[in-house]
């Protein structure tokens, strides 16, 4: 158990927070600030116990370099909105400098000051001196509240906690919490939804997860190699060509383990990738030639539901079919609404699972949506976070 900000005195203390403030913007505006909010009760605690709290985080990939378009301006400017009080921008295109450690120097207790974008340092992904040494130079304490970045072990993730006592945030606190007890002490029964396009890319996470789970669901690209695996025709559907031979040693672990594993027995197939192209429900060993999946059909989305029903926990991860287009995205959003319907522990990884419970209204039914789709798909992995097991045990 990783100490967090509660077992640490913080008051008159220059606090270094590590948020994740990558924000999606367009035009200069933040479209979506759910990162932002995240991070608030991690930062209202510190400044009601009287921290001087000093922000930093990426946004994007500006590969070393000052890039205005990715400047966190426009996040100090949300931020002070959210919080109610100004929120001190210290620009620099080095990040720290002697102006802003003069900024940092003048913050009172209960200030709070936002960094420039720590990726304009080509030390940053690194983890390289001396910039990590420069950070450190600001504060007195460390708190790692990032878990979209906790799987990268970078100059503002990891280094710092060998300069100073360092502690979770209550997101990472929070993060931790559910996906650790789903993996160690799920109510069962467990069910995992593993979707998206790639098997190649979850293959070790369905490793892991079948030595835990008592359901795996597969559903959005990734079925189209299990059935060609299988000796289907999938017409012109996305292949995961190296996986093909991993597709049924999948299917036969699922077995040794006594995991119940339900692939897709239909599919809505389109003639083209588009929303408006003409589209027909097929079995899954009856795919046209010329067509390709485009996501779950109707009898899959059915089989599924039931399984989602007698779930007592659920983690999803990776859309059914391609959601984004509208004449696609019934399958992912039954299985949203089922997630939403069920009184399981529901558990979203983050990602475009996220993205798609969010879009069809279901947000605030899930018991948790991990903020960090990649961090979350390691630890279900079973991996050590970098970025988590540099701090501090209680």
């Amino acid at each position: 158990m990783k100490k967090t900000v509660r077992d640490i005195n913080v008051v008159g203390k220059k606090v270094l927070v590590r948020c994740d403030f990558n924000v999606p913007m367009k035009d200069g505006e933040i479209t979506d600030d759910i990162r932002i909010t995240s991070a608030l009760p991690t930062i209202n605690y510190l400044m009601e116990n009287g921290a001087k709290v000093i922000l930093m985080s990426h946004m994007g990939r500006p590969k070393g370099e000052a890039k205005p378009e990715y400047s966190l301006k426009p996040v100090a400017d949300r931020l002070a909105q959210l919080l109610g009080k100004d929120v001190i921008f210290a620009a620099s295109d080095v990040v720290v400098d002697d102006s802003v450690k003069a900024a940092v120097e003048s913050l009172q207790d209960g200030d709070v000051a936002l960094l420039e974008n720590v990726r304009y340092r080509k030390e940053e992904t690194k983890n390289e001196e001396p910039f990590t040494g420069q950070l450190a130079s600001l504060g007195e304490i460390f708190v790692n509240d990032a878990f979209g970045t906790a799987h990268r072990a970078h100059c503002s993730t990891a280094g710092l906690a060998e300069y100073m006592p360092s502690v979770s945030g209550f997101l990472i606190e929070k993060e931790v919490k559910f996906l650790g007890d789903a993996l160690e002490d799920p109510a069962r029964p467990f069910v995992a939804i593993m979707g998206g396009a790639k098997v190649g890319d979850k293959i070790p996470v369905i490793e892991n997860l079948l030595k835990k789970v008592d359901c795996l669901i597969i559903g959005g690209g990734m079925s189209y190699t299990f059935f060609k695996a299988m000796g289907h025709e999938i017409g012109t559907s996305i292949l995961d060509e190296a996986s093909l031979s991993l597709a049924p040693e999948l299917i036969k672990k699922a077995e040794e383990h006594g995991v119940k594993l339900l692939l897709p027995v239909d599919a809505v197939c389109a003639e083209e990738f588009s929303n408006d192209s003409k589209k027909a429900v097929f079995d899954k060993d009856k795919i046209p030639a010329d067509m390709m999946g485009m996501d779950i059909g109707p009898k899959t989305i059915e089989i599924y539901k039931e399984a989602i029903a007698d779930a007592k926990t659920i983690v999803w991860n990776g859309p059914c079919g391609v959601f984004e287009m509208p004449n696609f995205a019934e399958g992912t959003k039954a299985v949203a609404a089922a997630l939403a319907a069920s009184d399981a522990v529901t558990i979203i990884g983050g990602g475009d699972s996220a993205a798609a419970v969010e879009q069809f209204g279901y947000a605030d039914k899930m018991t948790h949506i991990s903020t960090g789709g990649g961090a979350s798909l390691e630890f279900l992995e079973g991996k050590a976070l970098p970025g988590i097991e540099c701090l501090e045990e209680k």
